[in-house]
């Protein structure tokens, strides 16, 4: 019987080094996202890559002797070329901040509905009861612009589409910069009033990272900021993109505003609890909010449901910043 548990024990190591040789791989490779598009495919997961190695090392405590030193090793060089792709989310600068009690203070609401989602009411009622100034969504179906209309009398820039700016008070005006005829680029954008001045809203929806597109949008978006006022400029989006990837690096490192959100997972949202295969928790931060230097954030928070969608909503509160 002892020997059989040693057999047992030993063909459990062996699976365990297989599997932590094969994370500490894909971590490795994902350091190489920087020349490749696939292996940047791999910095979106560093996170859990991170985890997963944690774990690893831990388990590999407890294995036999034999198995114990390498798969300790692996488990921590998982960690740490994971970690490399995640330390500079946690260390980078995002801009001014603002105290709770700041004046001039605007709200804005980013939210990917889903567009099969049909929970409309339950949308409107929550959208309602934030009061923002700002509510940004994509995937916005044309039964929720109406009834969120119908509700609160709400304006709507890009009400033909998909993707849609609803706000309290009406645009000031909608400058649409030529971006040209085969730009891939999903956006829109209008200017607004506040009590302490115009402030440029714009709306986007990028591709799923799988090629060269969600590159070339990120050139079009710089394209498109550059063409804006941006000093008090708002930035939202879809942007199925993690910050640890380096499309997401270059892309907004062409941006002349500030991410506010850091290392928030907005994806996936457990949509139904009666659901037999649904995700437990976000691991993913692929929707994110950018502010111009005249802004400063209050904070910036993750809504406590998805109210039906697979991204959860994200709440950012700014006020002016303020002049050196």
């Amino acid at each position: 019987m002892r020997a059989l548990r040693s057999r047992f024990a030993d063909l459990i190591a062996l699976f365990v080094l297989v599997a932590a040789g094969l994370l500490a791989l894909a971590a490795v490779a994902a350091n190489g996202g920087r020349y490749s598009l696939r292996l940047d495919l791999l910095c979106q997961f560093a996170p859990i890559l991170a985890g997963a190695g944690a774990a690893t090392a831990l388990v590999g405590l407890v294995l036999p002797r034999w198995s114990r030193k390498p798969a300790v090793v692996l488990g921590l060089l998982t960690l740490v070329a994971s970690g490399l792709l995640i330390a500079p989310e946690l260390t980078r600068r995002s801009g001014p901040t603002a105290p709770a009690d700041a004046p001039y203070q605007l709200k804005i609401i980013q939210f990917n509905a889903l567009r099969t989602n049909e929970n409309i009411d339950g949308i409107v009622d929550w959208l309602v009861a934030q009061d923002p100034d700002i509510v940004t969504v994509e995937e916005a179906r044309h039964d929720l612009r109406d009834a969120l209309v119908a509700r609160t009398g709400w304006h709507v820039a890009g009400a033909a589409g998909d993707l849609m700016i609803f706000s309290r008070a009406p645009r000031i005006r909608m400058v649409r910069p030529d971006l040209g005829p085969a730009n891939p680029l999903h956006w829109v954008n209008a200017t607004y009033p506040s009590a302490s001045g115009p402030y440029e809203v714009v709306a986007v929806h990028l591709d799923w990272p799988l090629g060269p597109s969600q590159g070339r949008q990120w050139a079009d978006l710089a394209g498109l900021i550059r063409q804006l006022q941006t000093q008090r400029m708002v930035l939202t989006g879809d942007f199925n993109a993690t910050p640890w990837s380096f499309v997401m690096r270059r892309g907004e490192q062409g941006l002349p505003l500030a991410r506010r959100d850091r290392a928030l997972a907005t994806f996936p949202a457990k949509r139904n609890r009666d659901e037999p295969i649904d995700a437990p928790f976000a691991l993913l931060p692929i929707d994110h909010v950018f502010a111009g230097p005249g802004w400063a954030t209050v904070k910036v928070e993750r809504a406590a449901s998805g109210l039906g969608s697979d991204h959860f909503p994200l709440i950012m509160t700014l006020a002016p910043a303020a002049q050196r």
